[in-house]
């Protein structure tokens, strides 16, 4: 791995971690081209750098996370269900991140829901995080849940819960990204557990390699203030379609390159 492909990733990942397009599918698909996806050290990179896009919504929003107890207790509970079916299914998600193709097909599922989702859930009631109960809290962590299929975006899939249950574009996506905070925060814990308890790397190299680790994390912190920032005023403007016409040609692109035996084939 060398320095400009810590750069590609890392504005990946901070560009596309809270944008309803997956950063799974994209850091896969990515490293997959550049031919780099099969090293173990790359696969800790994506892990670590997430920790640098978490930071960034604490950063923007931090006196949302000193405002009550409440809102800590809401995310404990949204964040349930990813925990229970995360640990009961890590085998098999960890065997669908391997390919390119379940990331192409859900790429383009979800891009067609992105399509119709404005005009499925046009009557908010909800504008803002202090009016959503424990029970709302729970039904978005369950369809936060799908996202654990590589390309369906965790943010599409929290942001879509949230609107089905009335919270407006901006407060269903702002939601997401606080939801985003323990959930990804306890994921890159585990992943980087897993790493250690397994020896997947060893100490040598990961010592020789933690430039890279820092470079990619603050890159990714830098992004992803950029890209939140500017995700919730396109949001609140625009809507989710462009996110749909995205999702669809990239899928089908995917889907061209997979099956013309590219290098994504043998991911």
């Amino acid at each position: 791995m060398n320095i400009i492909q810590v750069i590609v990733l890392a504005i990946i990942e901070g560009l596309t971690e809270f944008l309803p397009v997956s950063s799974t599918g994209h850091m896969v698909i990515a490293s997959s081209l550049m031919g780099i996806s099969k090293y173990e050290f790359v696969k800790l990179f994506e892990i670590v750098i997430q920790l640098g896009a978490i930071l960034a919504v604490v950063v923007l929003y931090f006196k949302r996370f000193v405002r009550s107890i409440d809102f800590y207790v809401k995310l404990v509970i949204g964040v349930i269900p990813a925990v229970i079916f995360g640990l009961l299914l890590k085998k098999k998600i960890d065997m669908l991140l391997e390919s390119p193709l379940v990331v192409a097909i859900a790429f383009v599922a979800g891009g067609v829901i992105l399509l119709f989702v404005d005009d499925w859930f046009n009557k908010p009631t909800v504008d803002d995080e202090k009016q959503i109960n424990h029970i709302t809290a729970l039904k978005i962590g369950f369809f936060q849940c799908l996202a654990m299929i590589p390309g369906v975006s965790r943010s599409a899939a929290s942001i879509v819960g949230g609107m089905s249950q009335k919270l407006s574009r901006k407060a269903a996506a702002e939601f997401s990204f606080f939801l985003a905070v323990p959930t990804m925060f306890g994921a890159t814990l585990k992943d980087l557990y897993d790493f250690y308890k397994h020896g997947n790397i060893s100490a040598a190299d990961l010592h020789h390699d933690v430039k890279y680790l820092l470079i990619g994390s603050v890159i990714a912190f830098i992004v992803a203030l950029l890209a939140i920032k500017s995700f919730i005023t396109f949001l609140e403007q625009k809507g989710f379609k462009v996110f749909g016409y995205y999702r669809i040609l990239a899928g089908i692109i995917i889907i061209i390159l997979y099956y013309s035996g590219n290098t994504l084939h043998t991911i």
